[in-house]
């Protein structure tokens, strides 16, 4: 099973997941000048995907920003998706971008020149012009908040979703935890002893906000309900037996 997905699950595309990641991180590591240092609350990200970082004024990084020669690739800044609720291998992706900075009255402005985004199932060179024309998936900034209430106020939900995987996936399965969520869909995690795999539960349609997103879950706890009820529970005894 592994990463795949069923054909029919609708998945962000690589300029749109990269924005996504840039909007929802909260610290950005920069390698610049030959010096690596993480900036934790200090970066905004511009409507073209651009980053304003806030450094101090005795920050090494902003004099050799200003020392960097104009238009020749000065640093590169990585930012990290950590999965917000506990799960095997938490880290969903990492975002690196290759660029200068340019000073400006209040900030850094970082202008990139290259973005890779790597996945599970590689990296993957973003277009310059799809990143700065991509929105972030409008469910980004609260994800990690309705991924922890699933996870611990609904793990009865969770359960019954598995309801709509394949029985070959959830095969001496130990745990299933909700790993990511967008517009387009649910993914699960599910661990088994000594590995673990991911399904994607795709929505009917985009969710484009939290309330829309409310009603895609029902749809998929009422397709559940439908299902044949072979359970969690089920799996554990029959990858036991």
């Amino acid at each position: 099973m592994g990463e795949e997905q069923a054909a029919w699950a609708a998945v962000p595309g690589a300029a749109e997941q990269a924005r996504s990641l840039l909007a929802a991180a909260w610290s950005c590591m920069v390698t610049a000048d030959g010096g690596r240092e993480e900036f934790v609350g200090a970066h905004a990200v511009a409507d073209d995907g651009r980053v304003l970082l806030h450094v101090p004024e005795d920050s090494a990084l902003l004099a050799a920003a200003i020392c960097a020669p104009r238009g020749e690739p000065s640093a590169v800044l990585e930012f990290t998706d950590v999965a917000p609720v506990p799960v095997r291998n938490r880290i969903r992706a990492r975002l690196w971008m290759a660029g200068w900075f340019v000073p400006s009255d209040e900030h850094l402005v970082f202008q990139p020149t290259r973005v890779v985004l790597r996945r599970p199932t590689g990296a993957v060179v973003v277009d310059l012009d799809e990143f700065a024309a991509a929105n972030p998936d409008p469910l980004a900034g609260a994800e990690a908040g309705l991924l922890t209430h699933l996870a611990d106020a609904h793990p009865d939900a969770v359960e019954r979703l598995t309801r709509l995987v394949e029985p070959e996936s959830l095969h001496a399965a130990t745990r299933v935890r909700p790993l990511a969520v967008d517009r387009h869909g649910l993914t699960l995690r599910i661990e088994r002893t000594r590995a673990h795999g991911d399904v994607r539960l795709a929505f009917h349609a985009p969710a484009d906000d939290v309330a829309r997103l409310t009603e895609r879950m029902h749809v998929l706890l009422a397709q559940a309900a439908a299902s044949c009820p072979r359970t969690l529970q089920r799996q554990r005894a029959d990858g036991d037996g």
